[in-house]
């Protein structure tokens, strides 16, 4: 969202040359035995039947969640398309067999081979064949997201080995992550797939592979995934204690106060909360008295990465670092999280907060991530070398002077002055303004927030709130002075960052790299991480892209929270144990009578 575990990929030479293995690890050994019955984090009992119903902000174009034209319905990943090997969840980077049954590499990962599961079938019945996997590599690799373009095509050759085998030449590459990543490919039939309109939004769904199969779709409104009955994967221990309810119902709403509002009237059964005041306040219905749903906090293991207002420096008006810095600093955290969210929000400092190994705050960089970063002198500063380095922290009066001040300083430095109340540049007299872009209310109410504080610099930023089709597709292209977005980590970061903040994915469009960011020791960083066999080795490499990250100043810094949580109907349950990445809805199920 069958089978286990890898050898130690961490130096034995030919660990997997030649040997078939249940599962692959990104670093070292897989945590499950080869023939485990079943995940930690599952209730390998749970009863089977039921509906769950989830509502989603928003609307939808399309049922095809792999190419970047339209907007994909959600959860279509795992419940309906799966991949050929299926993550573990419990670990920072591993991969069960699933579709394929075993997989083989060599020490060097040089090349990846695949071996089916000779039973895998997709939904119409027929035989899951190396040809598939061949064909959709190949169409992925052609028309499908930049993601997949851009993975998929590191691939030298791709060959059929055997009856149910194939094998990914990956020399050249020095990527010990694509083999994974090529597990994480989804399979689709060559004989019901037409490439000639792949590309195009379609209400007709995909022939696939998985649990669930569409059906039925209300275009905009709704959609409902219905478990496949010969869903042939469905006694692999991979699978047991997933995919336990018949249907999954998904309803869409126009906003998130409508979402909210059908929440508390029971009208569907899972809400993961991230408003504060929803959170302290809005659940104290009677619903809530009588039992009919019920608050639950969760941890997630996970890292909560970056949440920022990305500066889109493809704009000249961000170009200069120094007046990025500027902007940043005067983002008083501290009065928002008073006002706003009872001090309950956390400050997010690192691209991978939440993570002691991998975030570099607090932590002063180590041998190696010096020797790497002196091939780049000036790409990280000082205070963050040495772990110093938090955002600016104001005293939460909403008019911090020695906080406007510095800012100041700065902005004069990049060649801007007060004139009365207007910043301008000296040299055109031109004011400092930019518009941010928004969706949604809470978005909104921060970016206003934040144009409060920005005023009193002399810089006029506005606020344009428009609907989600309209943001994504805005956002998708660039075409914005500055837009919020929070970019997820794992605890296994990889090949997503050149999709994130890689120099090529720049001026691709549809991908993550909202800043604009052209850095070579950017791109540096993530070749070390790439290529790191040891974990101490990859968490170095991460730090040190880390601080380069932060020292380019590519986002003013938001908030998360602390931990995970949930509401959730009390006709749903959900296992004892939690995975280390949180709450997974594949995992829960319909109370029995309810």
């Amino acid at each position: 969202m069958a089978l286990a575990i890898a050898a130690s990929l961490s130096g034995l030479p030919g660990a997997y040359a030649g040997n078939a293995q249940h599962a692959i690890a990104m670093h070292g050994a897989a945590k499950m035995p080869a023939g485990f019955s079943a995940m930690p984090y599952v209730n390998s009992d749970a009863p089977k039947g039921g509906r769950l119903t989830l509502g989603v902000p928003g609307t939808f174009d399309t049922v095809n969640p792999l190419v970047v034209r339209g907007l994909s319905l959600p959860n279509l990943r795992g419940y309906v398309i799966e991949s050929l090997m299926a993550r573990g969840y419990d670990e920072p980077f591993t991969l069960y067999g699933l579709i394929a049954e075993t997989v083989e590499t060599d020490d060097q990962r040089s090349y990846v081979t695949f071996n089916l599961n000779p039973r895998a079938r997709f939904s119409d019945g027929k035989p899951v064949t190396p040809e598939d996997v061949i064909f959709t590599w190949q169409l992925l690799r052609d028309k499908g997201r930049p993601n997949y373009r851009t993975y998929y095509s590191k691939v030298a050759r791709a060959e059929i080995v055997g009856p149910h085998s194939v094998r990914f030449d990956l020399s050249g590459n020095n990527d010990r992550e694509l083999p994974l990543i090529l597990g994480l490919m989804p399979v689709l039939p060559k004989h019901a797939t037409d490439p000639a309109h792949f590309e195009e939004t379609t209400f007709t769904p995909l022939i696939t592979t998985g649990p669930y199969v569409i059906k039925s779709v209300d275009p905009g409104r709704s959609a409902t995934y219905v478990r496949n009955p010969d869903y042939w994967g469905a006694d692999l221990p991979i699978n047991r204690g997933l995919w336990n309810f018949d249907e999954i119902k998904l309803d869409f709403y126009r906003d998130e106060n409508s979402l909210f509002e059908a929440f508390k009237k029971g009208l569907y059964d899972l809400r993961v909360e991230t408003d504060v005041t929803r959170w302290q306040t809005g659940y104290d219905t009677p619903a809530l008295k009588s039992g009919r749903y019920v608050k639950e906090t969760f941890h997630n293991g996970t890292p909560v990465g970056m949440n920022g207002l990305a500066f889109n420096t493809r704009r000249p008006i961000f170009a200069d670092i120094r007046v990025r810095e500027a902007l940043a600093s005067l983002f008083d955290f501290e009065w928002i999280n008073k006002n706003f969210f009872f001090g309950l929000q956390k400050r997010t400092a690192s691209y991978f907060e939440g993570s002691s190994d991998l975030s570099s705050i607090g932590r002063p960089a180590d041998e190696r991530e010096r020797g790497w970063l002196a091939a780049f002198p000036g790409a990280v500063r000082e205070d963050v070398l040495e772990g110093r380095y938090l955002p600016t922290k104001t005293d939460g009066s909403g008019r911090d002077r020695e906080v406007l001040k510095k800012a100041l300083a700065l902005l004069s430095e990049a060649g801007y002055e007060l004139d009365g109340t207007v910043l301008r540049r000296r040299d055109t007299h031109e004011p400092l303004t930019f518009e941010i872009l928004v969706t949604t209310r809470d978005q909104e109410r921060i970016a206003l927030a934040y144009v409060r504080d920005l005023k009193r610099a002399g810089i006029t930023a506005t606020v344009r709130s428009v609907d989600a089709v309209q943001f994504d597709r805005r956002r998708l292209t660039y075409d914005y002075d500055m837009v919020p977005y929070r970019w997820d980590q794992s605890l296994s970061p990889g090949n997503e960052q050149s999709f994130y903040w890689g120099s090529a994915a720049a001026d691709t469009d549809g991908t993550r790299n909202y800043m604009g960011a052209r850095s070579k020791p950017i791109d540096a960083m993530i070749a070390q991480l790439l290529v790191a066999r040891e974990r101490d080795a990859f968490e170095s490499a991460v730090r040190a892209l880390d601080r380069v990250l932060i020292s380019g100043f590519y986002v003013v810094p938001l908030f998360h929270l602390p931990d995970q949580w949930v509401a959730h109907s009390t006709r749903v349950e959900h296992p004892k144990a939690t995975s280390l990445f949180g709450v997974l809805p594949e995992t829960w199920w319909r109370k029995p009578g309810s």
